[in-house]
């Protein structure tokens, strides 16, 4: 009884410090464990350097993605992307889905906008939000395959959407090398107009635009859809206890779906402002650009909330924005990888902590 008054008692501010305390300590670990790595790559440095090749190791993390103002902004250019997809992520695991497929609905969104952002004639206020719903009718419909595909026949969404991240990569592909938008023997669509551009921070220093702005926004946005709407408490009362849901009266087949349309609508819309505020076309692709992957550590590290993404995509940002840093300065740029590949595992650890305490405490319920 005493324990229940105890937990009753806890202040919000406490509960958000025991949250981020996880996260924290893994970003602490992955860096002191790549230091080992920093020392292995560099002959000059012993164990007995640690200290310094700890120093070492973040000064140019720091420099090369904050070091100067071009830096900076430089550095935006990795964090806006990952801002949505990080989203986008957030979305789909808060029901209860693992959406894989954020990748394709990403490059999807980058087509729709850069076929939108050819269109000449049309004023900035009109042409940019138009380019926006592009990303949002792309990515939504092409996310709401694999959604529709589990609502109503139980098919795994993950396989689905790693496919269809492929079949998108050799649409774009086939649309840049094999239509009228692809420049001949470029392997680039034309460039979108000057009036579907979202405008450059600083534009004599870096590409950097204000598509961070709007990626904000969509942050906050997906914040209220998800804790004070009642769309955002069904899909989560989905992701909690689908059955207890079902038994409450909300419709998993239709919030499934919804799920997947919302998340593949937030990537779209990031690939939207990735052809607005940066690439300015869309090229053809070897490999996947890897934003949709990488958003799924983003979403994992913010605990699947879409403000956290805030500071999750920001902290990967800077490490890929560092790397050239880092490879200019002897230390390999799979340093970075690393980072994140220990940050995902500890994430993952204390996820796995959590299911193991609420198993116990089931357990006790039912021995008691």
């Amino acid at each position: 009884m005493s324990n229940k008054k105890n937990e009753a008692k806890q202040s919000p501010l406490m509960n958000n410090v025991k949250a981020l305390a996880f996260p924290l300590l893994s970003i602490l670990i992955s860096i002191f464990v790549a230091v080992f790595f920093v020392i292995w790559a560099k002959p000059e440095f012993t164990l007995l350097d640690y200290p310094k090749a700890f120093v070492d190791l973040f000064e140019n993390i720091w420099s090369g993605a904050f070091g100067k103002t071009k830096k900076t902004l430089d550095t935006l250019i990795y964090v806006t992307p990952l801002l949505f997809t990080g989203i986008a992520h957030s979305l789909a695991f808060r029901t209860g889905l693992f959406n894989i497929g954020v990748e394709g609905q990403f490059v999807l969104g980058m087509l729709g906008a850069a076929l939108v952002g050819m269109i000449p004639g049309l004023p900035m206020f009109i042409h940019i939000p138009l380019m926006i719903l592009a990303g949002i009718v792309f990515g939504g419909l092409w996310a709401a395959i694999p959604g529709y595909l589990k609502a109503k026949i139980g098919a795994n969404e993950v396989v689905n959407t790693i496919m269809m991240n492929y079949i998108a990569l050799y649409l774009i592909n086939y649309v840049v090398l094999r239509t009228a938008f692809g420049i001949p023997n470029a392997a680039k669509t034309y460039n979108i107009a000057a009036s579907a551009q979202v405008p450059k921070i600083m534009a004599d220093l870096s590409r950097g635009s204000w598509a961070i702005a709007i990626a904000v926004l969509f942050a906050i946005l997906a914040y209220i859809l998800l804790w004070k709407t009642t769309i955002g408490y069904e899909l989560r009362a989905v992701g909690i206890n689908p059955h207890g849901a079902e038994y409450g009266g909300i419709n998993i087949a239709k919030n499934t779906v919804l799920s997947m349309v919302i998340s593949g609508a937030i990537a779209g819309i990031g690939g939207a402002m990735q052809v607005a505020g940066t690439a300015h076309n869309v090229t053809d692709y070897v490999s996947l650009p890897g934003y949709g992957f990488d958003g799924i550590a983003v979403a994992l590290l913010a605990k699947n909330n879409p403000i956290a993404c805030i500071a999750s995509a920001i902290l990967f940002g800077a490490l890929r924005a560092s790397s050239r840093t880092l490879q200019i300065n002897g230390i390999p740029k799979e340093i970075i990888s690393l980072i994140q590949a220990i940050i995902i595992i500890f994430v993952a650890i204390d996820f796995v902590y959590r299911w193991l305490g609420k198993r116990k405490k089931k357990g006790a319920i039912v021995n008691g």
